[in-house]
């Protein structure tokens, strides 16, 4: 299907330009308030944004285009995006947003919608939406008395707060334990150090000096490597990265080791296996999920199934099957008996549990399994379609012969930024690193 705004993960853009500036913005206020007006009730909308220079022009504009049609408007401020669905939730709210492009530098911003569920719109919502901003949206303009109103909510960061430490166990605490946490200046920079000291953390931040400009830049989880330092200066237990939404994250053990996505999930599945708390057999990962993760589930009876990458794909795959797990290797975890939606602070917390419980450092418990050698290169495109080259799609086809069996090839385009994704696995590093490097010469050929 042929989209013009909308993306993988809602509308995101460089900011003030092309499909990201304050009259997209407007007009996609206007025209999903329009669709989500059901009834005779007063519709409100929540609004939430990261911590990007540019959403406050995007928040006026959003604003601006649901009070003209007829919606009243409930604004955050900088929150996480699971906090915005889970008090779409809460307020009883007939649609939630998020502005944020998650973990890209500040430049970027973008535009997620959830519905009354706290779930991300479907994409016959979203054809919708975009068919409506188009055409037609000055017929369901309100009339004066029916103009919505906007204002601003207090207590959404403390209401957060309170939902996330109900996920920990009660009967277990992390006092006695230093843990690093990375807010990547972005959305979490004052709730998730907040909600880890409340729970007996002694809690050392950084990336929680948030300017408009500096979210994920050189912090977070995409860029580790500073979290790890801090974790090794301070001879902290644990650390923990997020990215610029707080989706996502990504934890250190005691000796700066990076524990992924995969690791997160073959800890909760043998934990939550154990307890009699996993269902449906297994756990959701992606086509980027590390083999070895795979095999290691095998060992316990349990299997992977995979999904298209996005957050979106593998949630859809969770309730297909009935797992209550999911996730991707780079640290969108997804626990349904907490939340709709990829939640990095509550993902932590259940890794912190299980280690409380088990009172095991994090370099015993959650290393479960040897990942076999992956190598993953972007190439970034200007225009065209590089995928349909002759010249690449053949690299590509030779290249997966060269694997024979003995490893996966996978190419595709990103559905959020103008990169082509390769990534190649198998237990020979020297032959995957070889394939990848012709894939990515074909494609900077046709792509330059």
């Amino acid at each position: 299907m042929s989209r013009k705004y909308f993306g993988t993960d809602g509308i995101r853009g460089r900011a003030n330009s092309g499909a990201m500036t304050p009259v997209v913005a407007m007009r996609a206020g206007m025209a999903a308030g329009r669709i989500f007006t059901r009834g005779n009730h007063r519709h409100r909308v929540v609004i939430g944004k990261d911590t990007r220079l540019s959403g406050y022009m995007l928040e006026s504009a959003l604003v601006a285009g649901f009070t003209s049609v007829g919606m009243d408007v409930f604004q955050f401020g900088p929150l996480p995006t699971p906090a915005v669905a889970m008090l779409t939730r809460s307020l009883r709210a007939d649609m939630g947003v998020m502005i944020t492009a998650s973990h890209n530098p500040y430049q970027d911003n973008g535009i997620k919608f959830f519905g009354p569920d706290g779930r991300k719109l479907s994409d016959e919502h979203e054809a919708a939406i975009e068919a409506l901003m188009d055409n037609g949206l000055e017929s369901g303009l309100a009339t004066s008395p029916k103009l919505g109103r906007a204002k601003r909510i207090d207590d959404a960061q403390a209401r957060y707060i309170e939902f996330v430490k109900n996920t920990f166990p009660r009967r277990l605490t992390l006092e006695g334990l230093r843990i690093v946490v990375d807010c990547a200046n972005g959305a979490a920079y004052k709730v998730a150090p907040a909600a880890l000291w409340e729970l007996g953390a002694e809690v050392v931040s950084i990336g929680d000096t948030p300017d408009g400009f500096n979210i994920n830049s050189n912090c977070g989880s995409t860029s580790t490597e500073a979290m790890a330092e801090k974790v090794r200066e301070m001879r902290a237990n644990f650390g923990i990265a997020l990215d610029g939404d707080a989706d996502r994250v990504v934890m250190s053990d005691e000796h700066g080791r990076i524990i992924d996505g995969d690791q997160i999930l073959a800890l909760l599945a043998r934990s939550w296996s154990k307890s009699g708390n996993l269902k449906g057999g297994g756990v959701v990962g992606t086509v980027m999920s590390n083999a070895g993760l795979d095999r290691y589930l095998k060992t316990m009876d349990l299997k992977l199934a995979r999904a298209q990458v996005g957050d979106r794909y593998v949630i859809e795959q969770m309730q297909k099957g009935g797992f209550n797990v999911g996730g991707e290797q780079s640290g969108h975890i997804v626990l349904s008996d907490f939340s709709p939606t990829g939640d990095g602070l509550i993902s932590a917390l259940q890794v912190l549990a299980v280690l409380a419980a088990e009172k095991k450092p994090a370099s015993e418990a959650a290393h479960l399994f040897e990942p076999l050698p992956q190598v993953m290169e972007n190439v970034r495109f200007q225009k065209g379609s590089p995928l349909s080259n002759a010249r690449v799609t053949a690299c590509i086809k030779d290249g997966e012969a060269r694997l024979n069996g003995s490893g996966r090839l996978l190419v595709r385009k990103s559905g959020t930024e103008p990169v082509i994704r390769i990534m190649a696995e198998g237990d020979d590093e020297a032959l995957i690193r070889a394939v990848v490097t012709d894939v990515v010469s074909a494609i900077e050929e046709v792509a330059a």
